[in-house]
């Protein structure tokens, strides 16, 4: 984790593409709908959802294709540290570069859409959720597709119905919150689904790696 830390900080512009992205498309859809505050605030949490997603999913296949093409995943296969160590290690690197930087950014791209103090505290909450867990599946998906021949197609028909549940948690979550529910529900279930994808995800990273080396 620290490895892949120091190489995001050496070269940011991944870090960069991944927030002007997310904010370039939160902006474009008040341009393309109008100013209408009500339909801003209702559509609003799944919009910022919908950018945070995509943005996340541009992040994905830089976990391990890097140290695939040198041969540096290959010898982290092969080296006697524990798998499930440096695969959590480089999922949770994945985070902290896109889906930490998302989640912070998140209230400030709320505030064009006119949503209230609550609603994006719990959109940020649901966000710092959610997050973690596209991290988590997108690093098996990503790891699926090392080396297959048009491997980007393959890992967005692998990811994005993964991702689908978490979004609509997430941005039910928000909406809930911002038409007076209780968005304890879908918070619920979000952590719940972070709990299982931490216990499960980690072990199918490191064989899926392996059967892509190999």
């Amino acid at each position: 984790m620290a490895r892949d830390l120091r190489l995001a900080w050496r070269h940011p512009d991944e870090i960069i593409l991944t927030l002007a992205f997310f904010a370039l498309v939160a902006s474009l859809f008040p341009l393309g709908i109008g100013a209408e505050p009500q339909l801003l605030a209702r559509i609003g949490p799944g919009v910022i959802w919908v950018g945070a997603l995509l943005a996340a999913f541009l992040a994905l296949p830089g976990i391990f294709a890097a140290d695939f093409i040198d041969g540096s995943l290959e010898q982290m296969t092969l080296s006697p540290h524990p798998p499930l160590g440096w695969a959590a290690g480089k999922i949770a690197a994945h985070w902290i570069i896109s889906g930490l930087p998302l989640t912070l950014m998140s209230p400030l791209i709320g505030l064009q859409y006119g949503l209230t103090g609550d609603t994006l505290l719990v959109e940020a909450l649901s966000l710092a959720l959610g997050t973690p867990i596209l991290s988590l599946l997108g690093g098996a998906c990503a790891a699926l597709a090392l080396g297959a021949r048009g491997g980007g197609m393959l890992l967005a028909l692998l990811a994005l119905p993964l991702f689908v549940p978490v979004l609509i948690f997430g941005a039910g979550a928000a909406e809930a919150q911002a038409t007076g529910l209780a968005p304890t529900p879908h918070l619920s279930l979000l952590a719940a689904a972070l709990i299982a994808a931490l216990v499960g995800v980690p072990a199918a990273v490191v064989a899926a790696v392996r059967i892509s080396v190999d």
